[in-house]
């Protein structure tokens, strides 16, 4: 095996099958003997990278270090800022001083791993700039040394500057804010802005930036303590806004909170912002989130970007950078928490699909309310998944409470999942496909060799996104109704259905997870279980076909995470139009603006069993296929014809 491993390290099917007639051997040790080899030598070789990183990153650090203390000569030992003398003038070599340190800064952000030992294994971390391809665990700076070059009181004054803007964002009313009548929503009065708190513009040359500004208030259906972790906890921040993040992850925890808790934690994280489709472009920002107590019962979260705290980054690189933003939580008598958000954003305009420019440019598709209204969904199912009596017309067809919190639990993981497969991130590369109706649909394949959780093999996914003049509401009521559902899907069914067992998830009846089957019983058709979600900014349906015996299982208790589930769905957001003022017109027929919704359709399925396979054009024009025919059905049904 060693001699056929240095010339094929991935041996196919047919050669690890003649390898294992020859020794004697099961197949499977054939290939786990290859996995554990590629392992061993992926080990070494990453040993030696880091070795080598260490040791440039040692070398940096000295050179660096030398510089600043020449450059401190020139600067007050007590506030560290250059000392003001007309008198005095830069040097040549001290200008190349501060160039030369500028750039060991930017080498040492390209470098992506840093050798950390613990445990007898080497933590991977990332660097300022970098792409975030890779999320890591969190790696605890010695607060000592500062961050970014900034002592420890130079970084918690900055921090407690931005916190105070936040505060004042967050309580503050007319003249900062002032208040639509076209729309109901509150609008940043920018001049007032500027007077109150004279911010950093950055300056990008000849780019043009957008600023988005937005407030949001809202009760929340959870303590106070939980919604602290969950905002500095990255996975459990991920999880909390399947819909709006892709990426997300500490990279620094810059402070450890006071006396083993978070207050006056802070730590440098990442995130990727994701709009559920593929037309919108990410968004990716660096920042720091501080956690502070303001009182017994309110607590402050804060996030600024980076270069708010240090001057040397460039700014240029940034397309997307938080001003002080967060949310204030006030804890109430009853346990729930009235939770206030800022979202201050300053982003280089760049092309927008012409279906999104509206919910984008004025700020709503990033914004606060978009944030309150997953929060408040998200805390709500948190609540009824936790319930103990919760009422027969909230739970039927499942009598224990094991089976319904599995039922639960399987949902939420399929929405995610869906979330997951279907945004614009880095991670997934997207392709405009032909079609005749010369249609927008786009699609990407990826690869499961062992990841538990969905279906082994090569897997595609196809998406489309598109405008409707239908509002949002009737079209998620049509989508999710079990009589209509003969009238949209070509997949699954093809017949009439049936409910065989409905679960709240929150007060509004349109929170609901269903499992749906055919009429006419014949177990050779799976169940198909289907999670759908509302709130006052978007909709979703998603569902994924899963075998009877296993959702009988699952029904009486068991743990979902095993069952492999492709889920296909529908996003649906209000087009934004409806809250538009009205047009300056005498004629009645004109006044209003025609409300519609934005539709986003993904399918996902199984292109084949093997990984190794290339993507078929068959497979492919079947699934962009399944697309098609669903908004064709879907137009029909709600008699839209288009022009």
């Amino acid at each position: 095996m060693e001699g056929l491993f240095k010339d094929s390290p991935h041996p196919d099917e047919k050669q690890r099958e003649q390898l294992s007639k020859q020794l004697g051997l099961a197949p499977r040790q054939v290939k786990f003997w290859f996995q554990n080899r590629r392992t061993q030598i992926k080990a070494i070789q990453e040993r030696h990278e880091n070795s080598l990183l260490k040791t440039e990153m040692e070398k940096l650090q000295e050179e660096n270090k030398s510089l600043r203390e020449m450059i401190k000569k020139a600067c007050c030992p007590n506030c560290g800022l250059a000392i003001s003398n007309k008198d005095t003038v830069m040097t040549p070599e001290e200008q190349q001083l501060r160039i030369e340190n500028a750039r060991l800064k930017a080498e040492i952000g390209k470098l992506r791993r840093m050798t950390e030992v613990k445990n007898g294994t080497s933590q991977q971390s990332l660097s300022i700039m970098a792409s975030a391809d890779e999320l890591v665990n969190p790696i605890s700076m010695d607060c000592h040394n500062g961050f970014f070059g900034l002592e420890k009181s130079m970084m918690l004054e900055t921090l407690e500057h931005a916190l105070e803007e936040l505060i004042k964002m967050a309580t503050l009313q007319e003249p900062l804010w002032i208040r639509s009548f076209e729309t109901g929503r509150e609008i940043l009065n920018y001049d007032e802005y500027i007077q109150e708190f004279s911010p950093k513009i950055s300056s990008n040359g000849n780019v043009r930036n957008r600023i988005e500004a937005s407030r949001e208030s809202g009760i929340v259906f959870l303590d106070i303590s939980s919604l602290l972790k969950a905002f500095m906890d990255a996975k459990k921040w991920k999880e909390m806004f399947p819909c709006m993040i892709s990426k997300a992850a500490t990279m620094y925890t810059i402070f450890n909170g006071e006396n083993g808790n978070i207050n006056g934690s802070a730590q440098l994280m990442f995130t990727e912002l994701q709009m559920l489709t593929p037309m919108v472009p990410t968004r990716e920002i660096y920042f720091v989130r501080y956690c502070k107590k303001l009182s017994n019962d309110r607590w402050a979260i804060l996030d600024v970007s980076i270069d708010e705290i240090e001057d040397n980054i460039d700014v240029s690189l940034m397309k997307c950078r938080k001003r002080p933003s967060g949310c204030i939580i006030e804890e109430k008598p009853n346990g729930h928490c009235m939770v206030t958000w800022v979202e201050h954003m300053e982003c280089q305009k760049g092309p927008i699909p012409s279906i999104y420019r509206s919910i984008i440019s004025t700020g709503l598709a990033f914004g606060a309310h978009h944030w309150v209204a997953t929060l408040q969904l998200q805390c709500e199912r948190i609540v009824f998944f936790m319930a103990t009596n919760v009422p027969t017309k909230d739970s039927n067809g499942v009598s224990n409470i094991a089976g319904r919190r599995s039922i639960l639990k399987l949902a939420q993981r399929m929405t995610s999942s869906f979330c997951e497969a279907i945004g614009s991130s880095k991670c997934r590369s997207w392709t405009k496909a032909s079609t005749k109706n010369h249609e927008e649909i786009f699609y990407t394949s990826r690869k499961n060799n062992n990841e538990p959780g969905e279906p082994h093999g090569l897997i595609l996914c196809s998406v489309s996104s598109t405008w409707l003049p239908i509002s949002s509401t009737t079209l998620y009521n049509f989508l999710r109704e079990d009589s209509r559902r003969d009238d949209w899907d070509v997949m699954l069914f093809g017949g009439p259905t049936k409910t065989i067992a409905s679960i709240a998830k929150g007060q509004d009846h349109g929170n609901m997870v269903t499992i749906h089957a055919r009429s006419e019983e014949n177990h050779s058709n799976p169940w198909v279980v289907q999670d759908s979600c509302k709130n006052s900014f978007e909709f979703m349906i998603v569902y994924s076909p899963v075998d009877v015996a296993c959702m009988h299982a699952v029904m009486n208790g068991c743990d979902s995470n095993s069952i492999a589930i492709l889920p296909c769905g529908f996003s649906i957001i209000p087009d934004n139009m409806g809250t538009r003022p009205l047009v300056i017109t005498s004629k009645p027929e004109e006044k209003a603006i025609e409300e519609g919704s934005l539709l986003t359709i993904a399918f996902q399925m199984v292109a084949s069993s093997s990984p190794s396979m290339e993507m078929s054009m068959g497979s492919l024009e079947t699934i962009n296929n399944l697309v098609s025919c669903t908004l064709c059905n879907i137009k029909e049904a709600m008699n839209y014809v288009d022009e």
